[in-house]
């Protein structure tokens, strides 16, 4: 929206904001006011000016105040408007928008006038190749990550059998409607026209989430079933519902926006945004509209360019690409924790940040066997439990960009991972991030460079798993061959590297391997602590230096080589472009990104080969959950890289040295927070 008004500017912070007179007390919220700043605007009381602004929420039923204020005053009236991908659940649960759409001309459902969006979509060249690639890119994400305006849907409900006719129906009384001139009639009409051009199809009658709620009533009833007929309330993925329709219907819908990006054709029977572009079969004739679009130019336009995307984590204006990290995050959690946890052996002090991380949407219920079954059988939860295991519960790991502090010492993460195949570090099956890794030599271009940028960003910041600090040691000439120590009793050392499982016996294979090499060794953190076994008696018998308490991120930066058994740091050396060298088989071995000298499982050795942004795109970005400790939400990987860099709010003090005090004397031998 360009403006070149003057009238009622203010100023935050060298930003000139203008004022936007309101009306109603929800406009006064403080998330909405903030998003408006965001944006450019200021909300204010009082009477405006003739070269003012007013702001009014739609066509709401308050809109008329300030309607009535602008005509007698002479001001803009500007019109706000929810943006396309909203948010998880309807906004009338209470749920603030991820984006809004603010338009000085009209309103976009209304065609009776044209909108900001319309003269976008009329006027814009649309031509740019980079702007056109990222809507490509965004209609991709949408798709793959089930997400619509509303994404608190379920990808792993099954929609009806393939060959349907969708016919879409919407809330009585909305503006949409309205502005379409629609009532029950024409819903009946739309619906009759379906039947008419599709003789003997089934026809899906898909219900507004809002009436799925109980929210508001829908134009259609149970007694509109007839033979063939089916009301559809279910929360499966809108996506999947189109997949699998021959043919979609709708008034005004924004499901009829999707569906074109699905590559259907829909029927429209009203009047909104997408109608009239050439993409849809209209039967309101709209004159204006004459210019003929493709799917990714309106995509183009209805998200990228007319809305204002507002960033949840860090309270700022935001890009369209980090609103949908935002809402892939945040759809993912919902999803996975929807039906609630039982959890099993988690020691009293993870408790809390496991109830964090998976019980936003319901409480985590803590039990163990056998009565953790009991109850989630009883309940419909999920079960999950720490670790490697036999039974049929999903494991839960630390993921692989953790905290600034150690595990052992009880820092709680920023990141954990779900598998319900297997887990990571666990060869002997295949584990879920296997098969991110093996399915990521088809990443798309942004997919691609998404995984790059957060490799940048960890090398440029020197993040690695437990981001401990301290100097960058002087080490001695030479090609320096780094040898990363490891917990001896970890599970991933026992499960993962049968054939070396000790630190010395690594050491020794190194120097045997590294005759003329500098060999370094570096022990592990947890080690070093004390809180774990794995000590290394005179390691001067293989080592050139050993590296006490010294950060693994700098030492990678200025070696020519790793030696582990199945350490972290072999994965954090090869997103830093050095050669790594394994016993074991950690997650990233067997890709051919590493020389292997341990038993790396056949099933990785065969397919196409993943290369490094498809490993850290699967390890860093697919694979794990990430907890803002600023916010309390799910978030995207870079969002908590912006944590880590700036230690912002990370969890630290006195109370966790003396639970780590506590771990040595309750459990010595247990696996904690790794």
């Amino acid at each position: 929206m360009n403006h070149n008004h003057n009238e009622g500017q203010g100023r935050a912070g060298g930003e000139i904001l203008r004022r936007l007179h309101v009306y109603n007390s929800g406009s006064l919220r403080p998330g909405l006011r903030r998003m408006l700043r965001g944006a450019g605007w200021q909300v204010a009381l009082g009477w405006p000016g003739p070269d003012g602004f007013v702001g009014v929420w739609g066509a709401s039923p308050v809109a008329h105040r300030g309607e009535a204020v602008a005509r007698r005053t002479g001001a803009t009236l500007v019109r706000i408007e929810d943006a396309f991908l909203r948010s998880l659940h309807p906004g009338r649960l209470g749920e603030a928008p991820l984006g809004l759409l603010i338009d000085a001309k009209g309103v976009h459902f209304d065609a009776s006038r044209p909108s900001e969006l319309e003269e976008l979509l009329a006027t814009h060249p649309l031509d740019d190749a980079a702007l056109l690639a990222r809507a490509r890119a965004g209609i991709a994400r949408m798709r793959a990550g089930h997400l619509s305006k509303y994404s608190a849907t379920r990808p792993d409900i099954e929609p009806p059998a393939p060959g349907y006719v969708l016919v879409v129906d919407q809330v009585r009384g909305d503006a949409s409607v309205r502005a379409s001139g629609a009532d029950r009639a024409r819903f009946l009409e739309m619906l009759t026209f379906a039947r008419q051009e599709n003789p003997g199809a089934r026809i899906v009658l898909r219900t507004h989430p809002e009436t799925a709620r109980g929210l508001r009533p829908g134009h259609f009833t149970p007694a509109d079933c007839a033979d063939g007929i089916t009301l559809h309330d279910a929360t499966v993925s809108p996506w999947a519902l189109l997949d699998g329709a021959t043919a979609v219907y709708t008034v005004s819908s924004q499901l009829g926006f999707e569906a074109i990006l699905a590559g259907h054709r829909p029927r429209v029977f009203g009047t909104p945004f997408y109608a009239g572009w050439g993409l849809s079969a209209d039967e309101t004739a709209l004159p204006r509209r004459t210019r003929t679009l493709t799917r990714a130019q309106l995509y183009a336009a209805a998200m990228i360019l007319y809305p204002r995307w507002h960033d949840p984590y860090r309270d700022r204006a935001a890009t369209f690409e980090e609103a949908l990290d935002a809402i892939e995050a945040q759809a993912r959690a919902w999803r996975e924790d929807r039906a609630g946890w039982v959890a099993s052996g988690m020691r009293l002090w993870k408790r809390q940040p496991l109830q964090r991380v998976f019980g936003r949407t319901r409480r985590v219920v803590f039990a163990e066997p056998p009565r953790a079954a009991q109850i989630a059988e009883a309940t419909g939860r999920r079960r999950m439990a720490w670790g490697a295991g036999s039974d049929d519960a999903v494991r839960v790991e630390d993921g692989f960009l953790r905290s600034r502090g150690l595990g052992a010492a009880l820092v709680p993460p920023l990141s954990l991972v779900l598998d319900e195949a297997g887990i990571y570090y666990d060869p002997a099956q295949p584990s879920r991030l296997e098969r991110l890794i093996a399915e990521s030599h088809g990443l798309r271009d942004d997919e691609r460079l998404r995984a790059e940028k957060v490799i940048a960003r960890i090398r440029a910041s020197g993040l690695s798993k437990y981001n401990l600090g301290g100097a960058r040691p002087d080490l001695p000439a030479g090609r320096r061959v780094l040898v990363v120590g490891q917990v001896e009793d970890d599970a991933s050392v026992s499960l993962g590297s049968p054939e070396t499982r000790t630190n010395a016996a690594l050491l020794e294979r190194a120097r045997s391997a590294s005759t003329d090499a500098v060999l370094l060794y570096k022990p592990h953190p947890d080690v070093e602590a004390g809180l774990r076994a794995g000590r290394v008696e005179a390691p001067g018998r293989w080592a050139d230096a050993v590296l006490a308490e010294a950060a693994i991120a700098p030492l990678l930066d200025q070696v020519d080589e790793v030696w582990t058994m199945t350490s972290l740091a072999g994965f954090e050396a090869l997103l830093r472009g050095v050669a790594v060298t394994t016993l074991g088989a950690p997650f990233y071995a067997g890709w051919g990104l590493t020389r292997d000298l341990g038993p790396v499982p056949a099933r990785r050795l065969a397919g196409p080969r993943p290369d490094l942004a498809g490993l850290a795109h699967a390890t860093l970005i697919g694979y794990p959950r990430y907890l803002d400790p600023v916010t309390g939400r799910a978030c995207p990987v870079e969002v908590a890289l912006d944590r880590l860099e700036s230690a912002r709010a990370l969890p630290r003090g006195p109370a966790l040295r003396v639970l780590s005090k506590a771990q040595g004397l309750l459990a010595s031998r247990a696996h904690l927070w790794r």
